[in-house]
């Protein structure tokens, strides 16, 4: 009779939670893994299954706040991959300045007299102006882009 009315309390009160936590004990030994209610032995791990009522209505605002922190969480990462390419971008680019500067100091090295010479200088002067001007427009181009991207962290973290 005590156990029917516990069973009965049991059951009315089932529908009315909407989370039903559960342990049990994994024990691993050399015939096989069981599962119990109970520690069979010193090698017995405890864990934990929490079950939720799928037709339990959880409130919406709940919802949007788990909505909002995942957004959140992708803007964030996408923010940090761009920011990471675009300083990838700009170290690039600083290579590519610096590799273009080495070939037209090399051509100054090279074997000629001194008319080819002269002009040769002059021509360096105007590559080495332009390759700088070039890389200059980009790189402030890249770090205003870098100094929005990190503004734009900064507010979402």
């Amino acid at each position: 009779m005590i156990r029917g009315i516990f069973v009965l309390a049991l059951l009315l009160s089932l529908p009315s939670q909407a989370k039903t936590i559960v342990n049990y004990y994994k024990c691993v030994s050399e015939r096989g893994t069981v599962y119990s209610q109970f520690p069979c032995a010193g090698n017995s791990t405890q864990h934990t299954i929490t079950n939720i009522d799928p037709k339990s209505g959880t409130s919406s605002e709940q919802h949007y706040k788990a909505l909002n922190k995942i957004e959140k969480q992708q803007i964030i990462r996408n923010l940090k991959n761009e920011l990471r390419a675009k300083k990838h971008q700009a170290a690039i680019l600083t290579r590519e300045r610096d590799q273009d500067t080495r070939d037209q100091q090399l051509r100054v090295n090279r074997i000629m007299d001194d008319n080819e010479r002269k002009e040769t200088l002059d021509d360096i002067k105007r590559q080495l102006k332009a390759i700088n001007k070039d890389y200059h427009k980009q790189a402030r181009k890249l770090n205003k882009q870098i100094a929005q991207l990190e503004k734009k962290l900064k507010r979402y973290e």
